[in-house]
């Protein structure tokens, strides 16, 4: 929106040329930056943050699929909360640490973060990175969608999706944008995107060969203005595949690992998404 200068007087030249120069550089600075950014952890998190870092490190080693599972494996129990992010239209963004209770998100993001720093900083960095579209800490550059993982940078997965099998189906979406009207986030923008999907009822053995411990997946919303409803990791266990998630459900309220083949039959498909690193 214009602003309007409150003051009537002249302004000599040279010192409009100054004002006119300053204004310009903080133009130039105002855009957010991804330098230090205001950080948001209880001393709670922070020693649950120093344990799950040890557990990191002692599994350099290990494959990719042997670190996804044993880092999201060190979340179970924890008790589920929702909204813990701190920022919105109107309100500054903070990158939020909060290891005491996680939603299917942030616990996602924790996850994804923690294969990528082998300390307190590196934890950080790799936490903005997976949260935040450029590295910018604020609410408009937060990856509120699951496959903002996949098509915007700096990419945390690749869509899998469309090579699991014949089955897959591909909708237009229309991001943020309700079926009723208006929009479940203010001040972010309605992003068209093609979202694709394998109905559960084509969820195979073949399908679940090209499954790997690590894979994101996500519920698929029939919503138009949403692509998935709920996220967790693919794990592979000897008692079967599991949906290792943090549940909203009354009798979990807390990660848990969910049997894979009853969980898809109260979903109408998955999104997969497959970790860079």
């Amino acid at each position: 929106m214009p602003v309007r200068s409150q003051s009537a007087r002249p302004v000599p030249r040279a010192l409009g040329l100054l004002a006119a120069l300053a204004l310009l550089a903080g133009l130039v600075t105002a855009p957010p930056s991804s330098a230090d950014p205001e950080v948001s952890i209880s001393a709670q998190s922070e020693r649950i943050l120093t344990g799950l870092l040890s557990t990191r490190n002692q599994m350099q080693a290990q494959s990719v699929s042997a670190r996804a599972a044993l880092l999201s494996a060190d979340f179970l129990g924890t008790p589920y909360g929702a909204n813990t992010l701190i920022g919105s239209a109107t309100q500054p963004e903070q990158l939020v640490v909060e290891l005491g209770r996680v939603d299917c998100f942030t616990f996602a993001d924790y996850v994804e973060a923690l294969k990528r720093g082998g300390d307190r900083e590196e934890f950080l960095d790799g936490l903005v990175d997976v949260r935040y579209r450029d590295g910018v800490v604020d609410f408009a550059h937060r990856k509120h969608f699951f496959t903002d993982w996949a098509a915007v940078g700096p990419a945390v997965a690749t869509d899998v999706t469309p090579s699991l099998g014949d089955g897959v189906v591909a909708v237009t979406k229309k991001l943020n944008q309700k079926d009723s009207g208006g929009t479940y986030l203010d001040g972010i923008p309605v992003v068209t995107r093609q979202v694709s999907y394998l109905p559960s009822n084509a969820v195979d053995a073949a399908v679940l060969g090209k499954l790997r411990t690590g894979d994101y997946l996500g519920a698929y919303a029939t919503d138009g203005g949403l692509d998935v409803t709920h996220v967790g990791v693919y794990i592979d266990t000897p008692d079967g595949p599991m949906f290792r998630n943090a549940s909203s459900l009354s009798g979990d309220r807390q990660v848990v690992d969910t049997p894979l083949t009853g969980y898809l039959a109260t979903v109408p498909g998955i999104v997969v998404l497959r970790p860079v690193m």
